[in-house]
C-alpha cells in the first residue's frame, strides 16, 4: 500500500510522466474506462484525462500520433516500391528516402 507521501508525489507529476502500472491503477479505479489492460499509455492517458475533465496540453509533434506516423511511413513505403518498379529517377527515390526517414525520427521524439 503506498504512503501519503507518494500519493502526493504520483498526483504532482503530469499524467504523461506515469508509469503503465501507475496509469492502470488509476484507470481500473474509473467505472467508465473498459479494456484498460489492452490499451497503450498514450490511450489510458487520454481516456483518465475524459474521465477527469483534464483538458489535454499542447503537443509537441507536428505529424500526430506514433500510430497516424508510422501508417504514412508504411504509404510512403509503398508509393517509394511502385514508383522504384516504374523506373522513377535516383532523386526522386532519394527525396522519399529523405522523408520516410524524418516521419521516422518523428516517432523517436
Amino acid at each position: 500500500m503506498a504512503g501519503k507521501k507518494e500519493q502526493k508525489e504520483k498526483k504532482d507529476k503530469p499524467l504523461d510522466k506515469w508509469t503503465m502500472k501507475e496509469l492502470r491503477e488509476e484507470a481500473l479505479t474509473i467505472p467508465n474506462i473498459q479494456g484498460v489492460h489492452g490499451m497503450n499509455k498514450e490511450e489510458i492517458i487520454a481516456a483518465l484525462r475524459v474521465a477527469k475533465g483534464i483538458s489535454e496540453p499542447e503537443s509537441k509533434k507536428k505529424g500526430g500520433s506514433v500510430r497516424e506516423i508510422k501508417a504514412k511511413v508504411a504509404d510512403m513505403k509503398k508509393q517509394r516500391e511502385e514508383e522504384r518498379a516504374q523506373g522513377a529517377s535516383r532523386n526522386r527515390l532519394d527525396i522519399l528516402r529523405k522523408k520516410i526517414s524524418r516521419l521516422k525520427r518523428q516517432t523517436r521524439a
